[in-house]
């Protein structure tokens, strides 16, 4: 294609962009301008995509970093057809299909939800990751590229580091990363901030790096050209112009503004209507495409169509060919699964969860072909070494055919991985660590939450029983994070998240089975390090095809005639309340044990279900290693919830155990004491 066509696409990118933050008054102008360029060749003559079917599996991907550049990616798109004026003209307004920044939409052709700085590249090497996985077993036919666009921002966050070191590691010739490197940042010029070489930086890393003119087209397909030939992930550093051909009143250069990056550019000075004749946009019109981009993206667009019809048929001789390989690999892009009676595993009783679910992933290993673990250099703790031992292996440079990916110490990376996994899609994405490090793994979390993606985490060591190692390795408030998280409800009002903490192996098989088959949001299974006993009637719960499905449920005893108090607690506390509840029973006490793994789904049972577990009128006494308010939505107003207030200590787990009062002699006076004051309550309100 010439370059002036080139040109006048990009011009038209940068002509929407300046419209739709001005009629917004609102948005990050600056930086889309400057990259208009890159896209423009990128999206026109590189990215291969389906014009009729943005959710083709074949597709490259490409994914945003920077979010604040939402309008150079909306306008791009609006280009090939995937938005329409009206999208544009209500850029960040109310149930606009153009948010602030771009939140996934694969039929709109956004691939991921971005705004956090660094998240988008990472989710990016995810889905690297799983176009090798997938190419190491159907075929060198159906690669793909992904193409990653960032800038200064993402480079400075730290997850950079875990992208860079991971990526060259693993040799992700797949993975093309475009820098728009403008010297510019929000509130002032980059070289207040850091002074690093960072093409030295990637190079070292094992990258290919590139520095070019991010606005010499020739130079940009020759980065391209070369990236396709690489064996290395491959960076471009293309060094370009904030705001690039804005101009003020005077028709003078308003470029390499830091006042243009964050604000609509009439805000900054420039002139809007002189800025779009200069870009040759009709200031009456701004949205509109311009005549000849209009039909040099037909063409465009016919090409890509010409070049999807050519992979089909190359795609159909493989299946005529591979017939049991393609009718697996349909499933896998289709996210089935096969059945798996979670019930019939064989675990060891009486055991640590995290022990519990390594038996049921070496049980999976060898069962399903294309799910992946990773793990943050723990996986002889985490026991994701089950998984490990029996899945081919772990990747390396040159040989995907294994399914695990040893992440280093990078939970957040790690964790940013996994989403881009299920982004990609046809994997099943699981990873673990200890469950104090999920504090470093929260802003992937939540955006896993937020785009309803199944990723499976696992998190170990769950409470102040980890013991010896003391304070720093000793979860206390993170239960509690984790579920205000699991109160609220991602961007399709479901519920974004849902979180376990079994108490026994028998619930860790029902919480593995509800985490393998929901494909609505993720899944956070939290686990003991210690051993816990297994609770009552545990071969009928397994064999009666025991499920979690209503958050909560009664465990001891099995009928109860009269009943003075509800003790409710989850994990290795359960076990403890049926020790408590025995005790209490002696002394002519009617009582309940409750089990309470999921609160979640807990909040989605029918009043009368939740009534009959903790019956109206009934005190109710919880029991937790963390946060007291981990039971606040549970217990009721005139509940107790006995917890913790503070950080642990290193000792033995057991002895923990006596010094903070969980035994069963000292929980005993507190539930005594707590129905004394709530009867002396009843009685007041009584008078």
């Amino acid at each position: 294609m010439s370059n002036r066509m080139v040109e006048r696409a990009a011009d038209n990118i940068r002509a929407l962009t300046v419209a739709m933050v001005e009629k917004a008054s609102s948005g990050h102008p600056g930086g889309a301008m400057g990259g208009a360029d890159f896209m423009s060749i990128l999206f026109s003559e590189y990215l291969r995509f389906d014009p009729d079917n943005p959710h083709w599996e074949f597709r490259d991907r490409f994914f945003l970093d920077p979010g604040h550049m939402s309008p150079m990616l909306y306008s791009t798109l609006y280009l090939t057809g995937h938005f329409e004026k009206e999208d544009l003209e209500s850029f960040r307004q109310w149930g606009s299909n153009t948010p602030g920044h771009p939140e996934l939409d694969v039929a709109h052709g956004i691939e991921n939800s971005s705004g956090p700085l660094g998240m988008g590249h990472a989710m990016a090497l995810g889905s690297a990751v799983a176009e090798r996985f997938l190419r190491a077993r159907f075929g060198e036919w159906m690669g793909h590229t992904v193409y990653t666009y960032v800038s200064d921002g993402a480079i400075q966050e730290e997850i950079s580091q875990g992208v860079g070191r991971i990526a060259g590691h693993l040799g992700m010739s797949n993975l093309v990363m475009f820098f728009d490197s403008n010297d510019i940042q929000l509130s002032h010029t980059t070289d207040k901030t850091y002074s690093e070489d960072t093409q030295a930086k990637y190079e070292s890393w094992g990258w290919d790096v590139f520095v070019i003119d991010g606005h010499d087209y020739s130079a940009i397909r020759g980065a391209l050209d070369s990236a396709q030939k690489s064996t290395k992930p491959v960076l471009i550093i293309g060094k370009t112009v904030m705001g690039k051909k804005a101009v003020d009143a005077a028709g003078n250069s308003f470029e390499k503004q830091v006042s243009s990056h964050g604000q609509p550019l009439s805000k900054a000075g420039a002139d809007i209507n002189k800025t779009l004749q200069n870009l040759g946009a009709d200031p009456a019109d701004p949205f509109a495409i311009f005549p000849e981009v209009q039909t040099y993206f037909e063409s465009v667009l016919e090409n890509k169509r010409r070049s999807v019809k050519d992979f089909s048929l190359r795609q159909k001789e493989w299946e005529e060919a591979n017939p049991v390989l393609a009718q697996r690999l349909t499933r896998y892009l289709a996210g089935e699964k096969i059945e798996i009676d979670f019930s019939t595993i064989s675990v060891s009783p009486n055991s640590a969860t995290r022990n519990t679910s390594g038996e049921i992933l070496a049980h999976l290993a060898g069962t399903i072909n294309n799910m992946i673990v990773s793990s943050a250099d723990l996986s002889n703790s985490d026991k994701t070494s089950g998984f490990l031992d029996n899945c081919g292996g772990e990747f390396t440079r040159d040989d995907f055919s294994g399914a695990f990916l040893q992440a280093g110490v990078s939970e957040l990376t790690m964790a940013a991985i996994m989403n881009g996994l299920a982004l990609h899609g046809g994997m099943i994405p699981v990873c673990a660590t200890f469950f104090v490090f999920s504090d470093y793994m929260k802003p992937a979390i939540r955006l896993a939450a937020l785009m309803g993606l199944p990723v499976r985490y696992i998190f170990t060591h769950d409470s102040f029983r980890v013991g010896e190692d003391g304070p720093t390795h000793q979860p206390v408030e993170q239960e509690a994070q984790i579920r205000l998280l699991e109160k609220m409800k991602n961007l399709e009002e479901e519920r974004s998240i849902t979180v376990f903490r079994p108490a026994d192996s028998a619930e860790t098989l029902a919480a593995w089975s509800y985490a393998y088959y929901n494909d609505a949001h993720p899944t956070i299974l939290i686990l003991t390090r210690q051993n816990v006993a297994d609770l009552p009637k545990q071969k009928e719960r397994l064999t009666e095809g025991f499920q979690l499905s209503h958050g909560a449920y009664t465990v001891y005893p099995e009928k109860t005639t009269s009943l003075d108090v509800v003790l409710l607690a989850n994990g290795s506390e359960v076990y403890l309340l049926v020790e408590v509840a025995r005790a209490l029973e002696e002394k002519g006490v009617g009582v309940r044990v409750v089990s309470a793994p999921c609160e979640g789904l807990w909040d989605e049972q029918s009043t009368s279900y939740r009534d009959s577990v903790l019956p109206f009128g009934v005190p109710v006494f919880a029991l937790t290693a963390g946060l007291k308010t981990v039971f606040d939505g549970m217990v009721g107003p005139l509940g107790m919830t006995m917890g913790r207030d503070g950080f642990g200590r290193s000792a033995p787990f057991s002895v923990l155990d006596e010094k903070f009062g969980y035994t069963c002699d000292q929980v005993v006076p507190h539930v005594e004491a707590y129905l004394q004051e709530y009867r002396e309550l009843c009685n007041k309100i009584g008078q």
